[in-house]
């Protein structure tokens, strides 16, 4: 069977968007676990947005293409007010979530 491959899974900032989620992921592991209904889970669902964005206004004319890229920009800025309040409240990076 033929392997189906859609053509926003070519995009760099696509596949980059992937490689964010990654890193959000593990970052946030390192999150005490009182953060997982607040901060974390916020942090998580901004960083999938992206990519999420990204792949549906692909292959869409290209207003409505720019449409979904300005509300996955929105989505970065969403994740870097987490990093900033992460950084505020030391709920960050130094901890290994037990």
């Amino acid at each position: 069977m033929k392997e189906i491959k859609f053509q926003f899974e070519n995009l760099k900032m696509y596949q980059k968007s992937l490689d964010f989620v990654d890193i959000v992921y593990k970052v946030s592991n390192t999150f005490p676990k009182e953060e997982n209904y607040r901060l974390t889970s916020q942090f998580i669902r901004a960083a999938t947005s992206v990519a999420l964005n990204i792949a549906e206004g692909s292959g869409d004319t290209n207003p409505q293409f720019s449409r979904f890229l300005q509300i996955a920009l929105g989505s970065v800025k969403e994740c870097v007010v987490c990093v900033a309040i992460a950084k505020n409240q030391k709920v960050y990076f130094n901890r290994r979530r037990k």
